[in-house]
C-alpha cells in the first residue's frame, strides 16, 4: 500500500508541474502473456486513454521474450512475472529490470487427468514441473507443503531437485517449459502449472487443482520496467491504473479466486 501511495503522490507532483495543461496523447508499449495479464490490460486501456496515454499491448506465450524485449528497449514495460522469476532472469542475463508495482497473485497448482488426489499417485508417478529456476522451485515447495516430497529448505525460493531429501513415492520428475505443461497433462500423472497457462487451457484452478497455493503466496505478479523509464509519467499512470478499484473488481469478478488482487 505504501508503494501505491508513493506512485499516487508522484502523479500529483507531475500534474502540478504541468501547470494544469492537458497531457498530450502518448503511447506506452507493454509485453504481457494472454491470461490474465492481457485481459487485465484491456480493462486498463480506457482508464489510461482518459489520461492521454495509449496502451499498446504485445502478447507473448512464453516467459523469456517479454523480458528480452524490454531489456533491449524494443518495448517499454512488461506485466507477466513474479519477483523471484525476475531476479533469476536479471542474474542470468546481467540485466537490471526493476519491479514497479505488484498487481495480482496467481495461486500455483498441481493438476492430473488420471488421479483425483495426490494420495492416489502411484509409486514412480511421472510428474512434470517447470524448468525455469523460479517456477521449478515453486512447484517443489508446493509438493513439499502437500507432504508428497521433503525439501532440505522449503523456504528457499530457488530450491532444485537436488534439494529433495525425501521422495517416498519415488516420483519421476520431468522438467519442461512452463507453456508446454498444459499440453502434456494427458501424458503424465501430474503436472505443476502456472495459473495463467492453466486458465488459458480451460482449467479451473479452484476446482481442478489437486493442491494449490493459498492467499499467502509470496508470488505476486508485477509491472516491470527498466531503470531509465521507471519514473516515466506513462509508466506511473499505468501503475496507478493497474491498482485501481476498477481492476480489483474485474479480477475478483472474472477469475472468482483463481486470480487474486494483491492490493
Amino acid at each position: 500500500m505504501k508503494k501505491i501511495a508513493l506512485y499516487s503522490l508522484a502523479l500529483l507532483a507531475l500534474a502540478g508541474c504541468s501547470g494544469g495543461g492537458k497531457t498530450p496523447a502518448d503511447t506506452l508499449t507493454v509485453a504481457a502473456t494472454t491470461v490474465p495479464h492481457a485481459e487485465i490490460l484491456e480493462v486498463v486501456k480506457p482508464l489510461l486513454a482518459k489520461q492521454g496515454v495509449k496502451l499498446d499491448v504485445h502478447v507473448f506465450n512464453d516467459y523469456v521474450q517479454p523480458n528480452d524485449q524490454v531489456a533491449q528497449k524494443l518495448l517499454d514495460v512488461n506485466y507477466f512475472q513474479t519477483e523471484p522469476y525476475l531476479d533469476a532472469y536479471n542474474r542470468n542475463r546481467g540485466t537490471q529490470l526493476t519491479t514497479v508495482i505488484g498487481v495480482h497473485i496467481e495461486p500455483f497448482g498441481a493438476y492430473s487427468r488420471r488421479y483425483k488426489s495426490l494420495d492416489a499417485l502411484p509409486a514412480g508417478a511421472d510428474v512434470a514441473i517447470p524448468n525455469d529456476p523460479s517456477n521449478n522451485s515453486r512447484a517443489l515447495i508446493l509438493l513439499h507443503k502437500a507432504g508428497i516430497i521433503k525439501l532440505r529448505n522449503p523456504k528457499d525460493p530457488l530450491a532444485t531437485l537436488r534439494d529433495v531429501i525425501d521422495n517416498p513415492k519415488k516420483l519421476a520428475f520431468r522438467e519442461l517449459d512452463s507453456a508446454m505443461l498444459p499440453r502434456v497433462l494427458d501424458q503424465v500423472d501430474l503436472a505443476l502449472i502456472n495459473t495463467n497457462y492453466a486458465l488459458d487451457a480451460g482449467l479451473d484452478p479452484t476446482r481442478d487443482a489437486l493442491t494449490i497455493e493459498d492467499r499467502n503466496s509470496p508470488y505476486v505478479n508485477f509491472l516491470v520496467a527498466r531503470p531509465d523509464n521507471l519514473k516515466d509519467p506513462r509508466v506511473l499512470k499505468l501503475a496507478q491504473a493497474l491498482t485501481s478499484p476498477e481492476v480489483k473488481v474485474f479480477i475478483q469478478t472474472k477469475y472468482k479466486g483463481a486470480v487474486l488482487p494483491a492490493f
